[in-house]
């Protein structure tokens, strides 16, 4: 099992066991060993879907306003953790990558290893639920033959995107691609750096 076969299988098994209480407040257990890769993919992929089902929440039309409020928070937080954990997975690829010496005309990728593991659990999301709109019989026929069409075009997605996250992992190992990373610098969470928080905190 290559790479993201084994990445597939884990954000599919933490999808399901999340939908097995279908609440976002429901704590994660992670069913792999600590220090493992699967470990790691599994408690990204069950940010994104808890996060998914806060982001289905926000928008309903009747929330109350307090509660979109600590929602929109509570989603800010998630987004925070969710990055963090990216780039932790970064940090294990170049901690695994760390001997190969890449070869003077390597080139570097548009993104990190890690940020297309996080499309791929992404896109896990994105097919488990137009599967379930696919296949819903309280919708119309011509509902589930759009979400069909659709589900099979996040399919082809998958399989693409399986393939380039295969041979980016390939031509870092052959030292075509220099693997190369950067802290995404998120600055709306920082007090010291979102204009909003740090004048309020001078106003004190």
């Amino acid at each position: 099992m290559n790479f993201t076969e084994t990445a597939w299988k884990v954000f599919n098994q933490s999808i399901e066991d999340y939908h097995v209480s279908d609440d976002v407040n429901t704590l994660i257990n992670n069913p792999f060993e600590k220090d493992t890769l699967e470990r790691i993919l599994y408690a990204k992929n069950w940010i994104d879907t808890v996060q998914w089902h806060l982001e289905d929440i926000i928008r309903d039309e009747n929330i109350d306003p307090a509660e979109a409020l600590h929602l929109k928070r509570t989603i800010d937080a998630s987004n925070q953790k969710r990055t963090d954990l990216v780039e932790f997975i970064d940090s294990w690829f170049l901690t695994k990558f760390e001997n190969i010496t890449p070869k003077p005309e390597a080139k570097i990728n548009t993104e990190t290893i890690a940020w297309a593991v996080d499309r791929l659990s992404i896109l896990a999301l994105k097919v488990y639920h137009m599967s379930l709109e696919a296949h819903r019989d309280s919708a119309s026929e011509e509902h589930r033959a759009n979400c069909k069409a659709k589900l099979d075009v996040l399919l082809t997605q998958h399989e693409d995107l399986s393939v380039s996250i295969n041979q980016l992992l390939t031509d870092i190992e052959n030292g075509d691609v220099k693997i190369k990373v950067y802290k995404q610098m998120k600055m709306y969470n920082d007090e010291s750096l979102n204009p909003i928080l740090y004048q309020k905190e001078q106003q004190k």
